[in-house]
């Protein structure tokens, strides 16, 4: 399993976008078809919220690749 450590710019950021920033999707609009899909995990759980707060501690999965979301500098 890869894993991908994530650091936060602020309080969340869109589970779409979360995969476009980390590579695992070329789009926000191609990270939207993966959550619509059901491929898409948020801490062992299937997620269909293609906009859904990410936050710092929870862990994305999509195949076998892991996002552990971390909390950024403090601003």
């Amino acid at each position: 399993m890869q894993h991908i450590d994530f650091e936060l710019e602020g309080e969340y950021v869109e589970l779409n976008q979360l995969l476009k920033l980390c590579g695992l999707c070329d789009s926000g609009g191609a990270g939207k078809a993966l959550v619509a899909s059901g491929a898409v995990r948020v801490d062992g759980a299937v997620e269909s919220r293609k906009t859904a707060k990410i936050r710092a501690g929870q862990v994305v999965g999509l195949g076998d690749v892991e996002v552990r979301v971390q909390a950024g500098p403090a601003q």
